[in-house]
């Protein structure tokens, strides 16, 4: 099939999780003999830090300006089997309009945000990449997150035909590797600095950070403010590139999920880094949310923790319990949740999808706001 996708960014990892998704599903769909176009607007925070500048076996568009490129959306989706659009695309609303007027087999829209959609739905506040009539004029809605979610993008939305496309890894590039001695921790967490990540992040890092004076933590992410509570014993390593983060994870005992607050509320939402932990071998301490346990086994592939009691407990478990969860989380990992399994779920819901007929429209979406907003 040929896919032709306008996203947020392939060509740089900086301040969000989408393209990390996309370099390991990409590759994995070329690599299962399908053609990949991917359009991307080129801003300039992504092309101050782009780390890809070719989609190897694919095509990449970086485009300035949408007038500039509309001519060549139009002419790859002319014999396009799959165009699709995802959640911040900055240029959604007229890739959409393009996409509906084409001869596309399949429309598409992929949500890799759907609690932060749905939030801003209820909210009342803009959503910037989905227009007026809501999902109602897409063949198929894929969403990152299930369980409820999928209901809500049908009756808040109009999708008419939904399925989860959860995250991935792709194992060429998450591995256990040699460990950084400058990394060597007993406890990291690597995410961008999240207000609504910020409460949980003190009970189950920081509270356990000050408690355990002897002990090593590390935090490696973006945009920390100066009022953020450091301690003497977390160490700091701003934005670590996807490259780095298979020495960041093989370099700490245990590693933390916390899950932003939209993702949590949704549940069934696993995010990116819990999959590269993993495949790294990394044993993982995370919050609890619903549907956790529909990708890892609870206390033997993934460790929850709901007070900095449970943090405690888990990094005074001995070397081998660590290592043995964590080897348990790769083995599951690699057998259910690469970007070559996300393909090949992905090829069989497209061909099923293009193998029916379409379904007629039956709820009418809401009004939405439609301004422009990008949060990344």
């Amino acid at each position: 099939m040929k896919l032709v996708i306008f996203g947020l960014t392939l060509s740089s990892s900086w301040g969000n999780g989408h393209a990390t998704l996309w370099r390991g599903l990409c590759r994995a769909l070329i690599q299962q003999g399908h053609r990949v176009v991917f359009f991307e607007r080129d801003v300039y925070y992504y092309a101050a830090h782009r780390d890809l500048t070719e989609l190897v076996g694919g095509q990449l568009h970086l485009f300035s300006n949408w007038d500039d490129v509309v001519d060549k959306a139009r002419q790859e989706l002319s014999d396009a089997d799959v165009g699709m659009i995802t959640s911040y695309c900055p240029d959604g609303l007229a890739a959409t309009e393009v996409l509906l007027q084409s001869s596309a087999k399949l429309r598409t829209f992929y949500d890799l945000d759907t609690p932060v959609t749905l939030d801003c739905l209820q909210a009342g506040k803009p959503v910037g990449y989905i227009g007026p009539r809501g999902l109602a004029d897409f063949d198929l809605v894929l969403s990152y997150t299930g369980g409820r979610a999928l209901e809500e993008l049908k009756t808040q939305l109009g999708a008419r035909r939904v399925a989860p496309l959860y995250g991935s890894v792709d194992p060429e590039v998450h591995r256990p590797v040699a460990a950084d001695p400058q990394w060597r921790c007993d406890l990291s967490y690597l995410g961008t600095y999240a207000e609504d990540r910020q409460a949980a992040l003190e009970t189950l890092f920081i509270v356990p950070a000050r408690r355990l004076a002897s002990r090593r933590f590390l935090i490696g992410g973006a945009q920390y403010p100066q009022g953020f509570p450091w301690t003497s014993n977390i160490f700091f390593v701003r934005h670590v590139e996807p490259s780095r983060h298979p020495a960041f994870y093989s370099s700490s005992r245990a590693t933390l999920n916390v899950t932003r607050r939209a993702m949590k509320e949704m549940g069934y939402c696993p995010s990116g880094r819990l999959f590269e932990a993993a495949a790294c071998g990394t044993a993982i301490v995370s919050d609890a949310w619903e549907g956790l346990d529909q990708f890892f086994t609870l206390d033997r592939e993934i460790v929850v923790a709901q007070t900095a009691e449970d943090t405690i407990a888990a990094l005074e478990r001995s070397e081998t319990e660590l290592r043995q969860i964590g080897a348990n989380a790769r083995a599951r990992v690699l057998s259910e949740h690469t970007a070559a399994h996300r393909a090949r779920e992905l090829e069989a819901i497209l061909h099923s999808t293009i193998a029916e007929p379409r379904i007629p429209e039956t709820v009418t979406a809401s009004p939405l706001a439609t301004s422009p907003t990008l949060e990344v």
